[in-house]
């Protein structure tokens, strides 16, 4: 089992910068593809960026160009890095993790692990 743990969420204003940070424990050598997702009420989850253990990476549309997720050395944390901020990447955030490639499932959000999600509020 993973256990994660995002940080890093807040305030930002349209056209700012911020950067989220979720750590990994447990049986963290499963991990194959880690990465972001978002929810707001009324709106679906969006999967938003994800990583491989071999570091390919993809990302949503919507945040192409402005978002960039990387991974620590050990593999065991991901960062989402968010520039140019929109009023809508407003959402909360979640870390997920899974044992598959990130192209599969995890996209269409299968993944077997979820942070509790941390909050970014983008104001115009």
């Amino acid at each position: 089992q993973v256990q994660l743990v995002e940080s890093g969420g807040g305030s930002a204003q349209a056209g700012g910068s911020l950067r989220l940070t979720c750590t990994a424990s447990g049986r963290t050598h499963e991990i194959r593809c880690m990465g972001w997702f978002r929810a707001d009420p009324g709106k679906a989850r969006e999967a938003v960026a994800a990583i491989e253990d071999d570091g390919s990476t993809l990302y949503a549309d919507s945040v192409k160009g402005r978002f960039t997720v990387s991974q620590g050395n050990a593999k065991d944390t991901v960062y989402l890095e968010m520039n140019s901020l929109k009023p809508e990447d407003t959402a909360k955030y979640y870390c997920a993790a899974d044992r598959s490639h990130c192209s599969g499932g995890y996209w269409l959000g299968a993944v077997d692990s979820w942070g509790q999600g941390t909050r970014v509020n983008v104001s115009s």
